[in-house]
């Protein structure tokens, strides 16, 4: 195994010069272009919990996500573990099953467990969750939604929600059903909701049904199966992409055709809308963008930089064949 001692050897270094290299101290530009050769044409890889012992930071970060059955989670967990594995921390995460107090609870525990900071990917934002931060005292960075005040990166969720309510009523359609979620979650439930039902009431003549429906693909498929036998909606637009697919299961069970019988969408880019048939028309959301940016500016907090982060991402309309123009009967 490669040590510490045979890194400063080849490079000629003293051991306490690699040492400062490993955890990201001065050094020349001459010196880290050789440990940085050397280090790859080795493999050394250093142990990041000894030194977490010697150090008064642990290299470990937290993350706290709502639950694990879920692309978009899956895909920003992914982004935030190769980021930080290249700037050599280690992650740390837990899974709140969408319990605001478990989200609040997962705060404090992590922070006994001496992480330098951790990100939330939270559900809401409330007084407890801000109590909880300050609490702590190491830097929180929120995820999905945002607050007055703490460090957040959001989604243009209104932007995204009004880009497709306009791409729907551009389509000819005037009946539509909107599959929404609990109005506690401010991201999804108020923002992009707003947007969508801002652009589809401002084209004339339109009826729109907003139906409250679970994030859970188990849920949201019993509520659809009530739901489709009674609507006379031309357009269905789903709140998420999960949401989308209950919905066209459903409308299979029922022996219903998409889009002729309705057309359908949803928000986030899941990949699985691409598969399958009708390939669903959606916003894609930057996950992986979302990932890697957010571990770039946690780590300029521990590392002591003084701001608010507050920074919104822009996303993308994909139009595939579940969404068609009405066809006008004479």
């Amino acid at each position: 195994m490669v040590t510490i001692k045979d890194i400063a050897h080849k490079a000629g270094v003293a051991k306490s010069t690699v040492s400062r290299y490993l955890n990201g101290g001065s050094v020349s530009k001459k010196t880290k272009a050789k440990l940085d050769q050397i280090v790859s044409e080795t493999g050394y890889a250093p142990n990041t919990f000894a030194q977490s012992l010697k150090a008064k930071k642990t290299k470990m970060i937290g993350t706290i996500i709502p639950r694990l059955d879920s692309f978009a989670t899956n895909t920003i967990l992914a982004s935030i573990d190769e980021e930080l594995r290249i700037k050599n921390y280690q992650l740390i995460i837990t899974n709140t099953n969408q319990s605001v107090e478990h989200e609040v609870e997962n705060i404090y525990t992590l922070a006994k467990q001496k992480v330098d900071g951790i990100i939330l990917l939270a559900t809401v934002v409330t007084q407890a969750h801000r109590k909880a931060i300050a609490d702590v005292n190491i830097p929180v960075l929120l995820l999905g939604q945002s607050a007055d005040g703490l460090n957040t990166i959001v989604h243009q969720e209104y932007e995204a929600g009004f880009k497709m309510g306009n791409y729907a009523t551009n389509l000819g359609h005037k009946n539509f059903l909107y599959f929404t979620v609990l109005e506690e979650d401010e991201a999804v439930g108020q923002l992009r909701s707003k947007g969508v039902l801002d652009a589809l009431k401002g084209s004339l003549e339109t009826t729109v049904e907003v139906v409250e429906i679970s994030f859970s693909f188990s849920k949201a498929y019993e509520k659809a199966m009530s739901v489709l036998t009674e609507t006379t909606a031309t357009y269905i637009l789903c709140a998420t992409d999960n949401i989308a697919l209950a919905v066209m299961k459903a409308a299979h069970t029922l022996g219903l055709t998409i889009p002729e019988d309705f057309s359908l969408s949803g928000f986030g880019g899941y990949e699985v809308t691409s598969i399958v048939t009708p390939t669903i028309t959606t916003v894609k959301y930057p996950y992986e963008e979302l990932g890697s940016v957010s571990v770039a500016n946690l780590i300029d907090l521990i590392e002591g930089e003084d701001k608010v982060i507050t920074i919104e991402l822009p996303n993308q309309l994909i139009a595939r064949e579940s969404t068609i123009p009405l066809i006008k009967t004479p």
